[in-house]
């Protein structure tokens, strides 16, 4: 695992506002004083200040993922991550397709889950908690399948922090004629993607991510010609996909009440965003800080669950150690008093836990970490980190 090297104008990021914790979680995550202060104004949902700011918004989005023409558009949608992707397959799907789900933890689980709400056929090539679905695996289901015509994916699955080989499985994908529905949720932003590299039929994204934005709104990145023939796929008021683009398109303002805050504030952390180098810049500094944190827990005996060439820079997991004296909530408690804030784990084959790379953060913050995690295993207690013994299957 090379280590990768902060931009030049990079500057140590300030600590958070006292007594606030750092996010170290897949989003929410930590936000900057910018972005905070963005909020501190209340908008009209017609003000012509605030639909400049949405337009500018969806601009921006649709070049960050390497657009340079009409043929793509970008939708905003209110709620959760989980509502834009929703509302991308529905869209996307037709009522009469058959989808591929790539699955390797809990989100392309919830693809599923959500298909069956959709009444959509799909099969699924489930890898588990830790291995990624393969091109050659693809490639095979898709001809032995010509019913199939979308394949889903999630790019990073931050259930284990895998970063998943996108650009491989898109030109497998794409030389067989099917779509491409991207779940980028915690990559997009920091991890290049863009339509000359994967040529996906849709994106979707979430403002509280790599961007650095707050909770509020996803958007969807979707290819126009896609978009124009979804009448009729929707299944939902609120989320169909193809009517908040043409009331955005024809108005300038969001179909139903928008979260305005979220909103400006995510079109704040879109110039620090650029002003920091756009996605190479911030990939730098989230890899740095995997690569600072991977180091420094493993000098302890933790262990991660993937090997490196699947560790993405957004999220890593740690086996628990195996020490009778660990307790997750103990540890979660200690670090918390301590001013930062982990996340549990969601694997299957043992007990575990995860630490985010993203937001706010740097090599400086991730070295306190670490020293905050060394006070809390001393009172733990915990002389041992090394895990139980893992059968992993393969």
């Amino acid at each position: 695992m090379s280590k990768a090297e902060f931009p030049s104008t990079s500057k140590p990021l300030p600590a958070p506002a006292m007594g606030e914790p750092f996010l170290l979680t897949p989003g929410p995550l930590t936000t900057s004083l910018e972005t905070k202060q963005a909020m501190l104004r209340d908008w009209g949902s017609w003000d012509a200040d605030f639909n400049k700011a949405t337009a500018e918004i969806r601009q921006q989005l649709v070049q960050m993922a390497g657009v340079n023409d009409d043929s793509y558009t970008c939708v905003p949608l209110q709620g959760s991550g989980t509502f834009s992707v929703e509302a991308a397959l529905a869209t996307a799907i037709a009522r009469d397709g058959k989808a591929l789900l790539l699955m390797n933890g809990a989100y392309g689980k919830r693809a599923a889950q959500t298909l069956d709400y959709l009444n959509r056929q799909y099969i699924f090539l489930d890898k588990g908690d830790y291995l990624p679905p393969q091109p050659d695996e693809v490639a095979e289901i898709l001809d032995k399948n010509p019913d199939i015509t979308d394949v889903f994916l999630v790019h990073c699955e931050t259930s284990s922090g895998i970063l998943n080989p996108l650009k491989a499985i898109a030109d497998v994908v794409k030389s067989r004629g099917k779509g491409l529905i991207v779940d980028a949720m915690s990559s997009f932003g920091a991890v290049p993607v863009t339509v000359d590299e994967v040529p996906f039929d849709v994106l979707v994204s979430s403002a509280n991510k790599c961007i650095e934005g707050i909770p509020g709104f996803g958007f969807v990145i979707i290819r126009r010609s896609l978009l124009e023939q979804a009448q009729g796929r929707a299944h939902s008021l609120s989320l169909d996909l193809l009517e908040q683009w043409r009331y955005m398109e024809r108005t300038g303002q969001w179909r139903f009440t928008p979260p305005t805050h979220s909103v400006v504030a995510f079109h704040k952390a879109l110039e620090q965003h650029a002003a920091e180098g756009g996605v190479a810049g911030r990939h730098a500094r989230y890899s740095n800080n995997r690569d600072t944190l991977v180091a420094g827990m493993r000098a302890m005996g933790f262990e991660t669950l993937l090997e490196d060439a699947w560790l993405s820079p957004i999220i890593t997991t740690f086996f628990c150690p195996a020490h009778p004296n660990f307790q997750f909530k103990r540890f979660y408690d200690e670090l918390k008093a301590r001013n930062f804030i982990i996340y549990p784990g969601k694997l299957t084959i043992a007990e575990s836990f995860r630490i985010g790379c993203i937001g706010q953060i740097d090599e400086a913050i991730v070295n306190q970490l670490l020293n905050a995690i060394k006070q809390s295993l001393h009172v733990m207690g915990v002389d041992d980190c090394s895990p139980a013994e893992i059968t992993k299957a393969s």
